[in-house]
């Protein structure tokens, strides 16, 4: 398997992705005002947050979840797969997208749809992704964490799949300000589970009962993830099972504490400070 799929200058997996499906994904892609989409940088929280959002349409009943896969819940807009079953989708649809803002569906940024994008401590981002990615061959394997360290705080794009993330997340958040754009953070769902899903009803326009919300807040937990089949990646088509795959690691914060060495702590730091300058730090609550 080849390390990357190259397009526009960004990696993508090779894995069920095609040039000519990222590219129609861009320049053709039909947004619907209904629309609602999931949009995040690898290993952010992105399966929690389709979860909930699943919980939150069907008002916290588990049914839709427990009997479809997360993948056909809420398909991926740029894979082969995702592409061709939204294209084909009629009604409301949610969808999952890890695109860089440039290769971006261009019909988003003249309707209605309804973007939920999470950002994650890139610290935890990058142990999480490491973690995810050595040895399964999706990807170009990094050898050790300190291999990826250095490939995400060089800004190696020629390794880091999707690209930068600090480019990916700069890029994104000058969106932060539109109505049809909601920011949330993987800290803030794991500090104040309850008021962030609160604040996603509201975006969304969804109005729960109290017990409604308890039911979307115990079946979109990790525990509850892990044990569901549906939820766990286990139940993969036999053509793309990917070996030794671990969807549900830990669902923590701050894990890179457990990992980083002093001095690339303080690597990181200087590197995060000098690419997001001009951001306010409250945007990142770790």
């Amino acid at each position: 398997m080849s390390d990357f799929l190259w397009f526009e200058g960004i990696p993508f997996p090779v894995l069920d992705h095609e040039k000519e499906i990222i590219g129609e994904c861009h320049n053709k892609f039909g947004f619907r005002d209904e629309d609602t989409v999931i949009l995040s940088y690898p290993k952010s929280g992105t399966n929690w947050l389709v979860e909930t959002v699943c919980l939150i349409q069907t008002k916290g009943n588990p049914k839709w979840i427990q009997s479809v896969p997360i993948w056909e819940r809420s398909p991926w807009i740029e894979s082969k797969r995702g592409y061709l079953e939204l294209t084909n989708q009629k009604g409301p649809r949610l969808m999952i997208s890890h695109l860089p803002i440039h290769l971006f569906p261009k019909s988003f940024f003249s309707s209605k749809a309804k973007v939920i994008c999470v950002i994650k401590n890139p610290r935890d981002v990058l142990v999480s992704g490491y973690f995810f990615f050595a040895n399964k061959n999706l990807i170009k394997n990094p050898e050790s964490l300190a291999t990826y360290f250095d490939w995400l705080c060089t800004l190696n794009q020629e390794a880091v799949i999707y690209g930068s993330w600090f480019e990916h997340t700069r890029a994104w958040l000058s969106m932060r300000a539109r109505d049809n754009f909601l920011l949330v953070s993987y800290e803030d769902m794991i500090k104040d589970t309850r008021g962030t899903t609160e604040k996603i009803c509201d975006f969304l326009g969804k109005k729960l009962e109290l017990d409604e919300l308890d039911l979307v807040l115990k079946y979109s937990s990790f525990q509850a993830m892990k044990e569901n089949n549906m939820s766990n990646y286990s139940v993969l088509p036999e053509n793309i099972i990917i070996k030794d795959l671990i969807l549900m690691r830990k669902g923590t914060t701050g894990d890179w504490k457990n990992h980083f060495t002093v001095a690339q702590a303080e690597t990181f730091d200087k590197v995060f400070q000098e690419r997001m300058a001009g951001f306010s730090p409250s945007l990142f609550p770790w």
